[in-house]
């Protein structure tokens, strides 16, 4: 940490700043940079100890109290208990402009963790009726701990703000238990970007397999949407040595795979965008000999185009009633539905030279889009929005060698993080300038 003399050096920087002047900008953005180098080691604190006490989604008790606390300590204006868990801090500026909104999600996943570190999960609970491990497989635990950090950056230079900072903290971006609502969507619904307006909103996610330092983005579609679906066939119980008095259901079943295999690869215009359809689940039957009543199959569909989405949602139910011998029941969606994660063209142009400055343009990458889904989606989809991905993989180890999200051997370099706090602080100032020249 640093000493007394350099923070009131850091003040001295503070006072000197000269709002809408470039020379007033550069100012900004060096005590940023000192101050993300003053909270780094507590950011990493905060990340250990969540990734040690990962919870699942809409049970993110203890995580949404530690971050309440630490808002507070902020003297920020802190709403709690929103969408189940949610956290919602307000910083208000100095002087007036628009509105930021900064998300961070916080739920961990159904994963026993393998990492050999002295802070890896030991929690089990239980999801969907099993015992489970629950381990942060998917970085949620540094994005948490990365708007903590920024919170108390930005919160340090309040007086000069030329707007107003919403910090978001959202549950279940892994999606809600079954029954019950959750996550951004529900967020939107408890009126998460009124009270104040939100002008706009940016989000970042950890990536395992891009490397410390570097920075994906892509202006438009960047990531797809997911509805997942339930195909139930309905045949006829028999004898498995007279399959002819009956209706057998899996091989009904395995006619319905076939045929949704060509819904992509024969009829979507793949030239457009990408798409995928894909069974994940099936379940039919209890013995060899005995052909079942029915079988049920659990899928995911993935479009990066929305009419394409929805073209996919007709055809597998076209395909699963047209197939022969069986009564094939199709809803979609089953439990979950995201929208395509849309980065607002505009504002990614407008953006773009802040996260060029920040991490250094040979730094700042175009990416393609993913058949990955997020539900930052939701909240994009009512004011622009910014997503972009962050740099986790060591430089020692390869991209293919680096375990995937949702594995138990995920892992994230933390040297990392300091580059979330500073992109995340500098794209809420920038944007503030911004605004206030015009």
């Amino acid at each position: 940490m640093r000493t007394l003399k350099s923070l009131l050096l850091l003040s001295v920087a503070a006072m000197i700043f000269v709002p809408g002047t470039a020379a007033g900008q550069a100012a900004f953005r060096g005590l940023v940079d000192r101050l993300a180098d003053d909270i780094e080691d507590r950011v990493i604190e905060w990340r250990r100890d969540l990734h040690e006490h990962p919870e699942l989604s809409n049970r993110e008790f203890r995580t949404s109290a530690l971050v309440a606390e630490h808002l507070r300590t902020l003297g920020l204006e802190v709403s709690t208990g929103i969408a189940h868990t949610g956290v919602i801090g307000i910083l208000h500026g100095g002087h007036p402009g628009p509105v930021v909104a900064l998300r961070a999600d916080m739920d961990g996943l159904p994963v026993t963790e393998r990492v050999d570190v002295p802070f890896a999960s030991k929690v089990r609970d239980v999801y969907n009726d099993q015992d489970v491990g629950v381990m942060h497989a998917c970085g949620h635990d540094t994005h948490v701990a990365m708007l903590m950090g920024v919170a108390s950056t930005l919160s340090r230079m309040k007086d000069d703000l030329r707007g107003t900072v919403k910090f978001i903290f959202q549950p279940a971006e892994e999606g809600a238990p079954n029954g019950e609502g959750g996550g951004a969507e529900m967020m939107v619904e408890e009126g998460v970007l009124t009270d104040p307006e939100v002008d706009v909103i940016f989000g970042l996610h950890i990536d395992a397999a891009r490397d410390v330092g570097k920075i994906g983005y892509r202006p438009g579609g960047i990531m797809a949407s997911v509805d997942d679906f339930q195909i139930i066939v309905h045949g006829k119980q028999t004898h498995g040595s007279r399959p002819w008095g009956g209706v057998d259901p899996i091989v009904t079943a395995a006619q319905i795979i076939n045929g949704l295999q060509t819904i992509v690869s024969r009829q979507m215009p793949l030239t457009k965008n990408a798409a995928v359809v894909t069974i994940g689940s099936i379940h039919g039957g209890v013995r060899s000999n005995i052909i079942p009543e029915k079988l049920v199959m659990l899928g995911t569909i993935r479009a990066l185009d929305e009419e394409m989405r929805q073209t996919i949602h007709e055809r597998i139910r076209r395909t699963a009633v047209k197939s022969a011998g069986a009564r094939a029941e199709v809803t979609i969606p089953y439990s979950s539905s995201y929208p395509i994660t849309y980065n607002d063209p505009d504002l990614v142009r407008q953006m773009l030279p802040s996260l060029h400055e920040t991490a250094g343009e040979k730094n700042v990458e175009l990416i393609d889009a993913l058949t990955i889904a997020e539900d930052f989606s939701y909240f994009a989809r009512e004011v622009p929005g910014l997503f972009y991905f962050l740099g986790g993989k060591p430089l020692s180890v390869s991209a293919s060698e680096a375990a995937p999200h949702h594995t138990p051997d995920f892992f994230v370099d933390e040297s990392g993080m300091k580059l979330g706090v500073r992109t995340l602080s500098n794209l809420a100032l920038d944007y503030m300038e911004m605004a206030s020249r015009q």
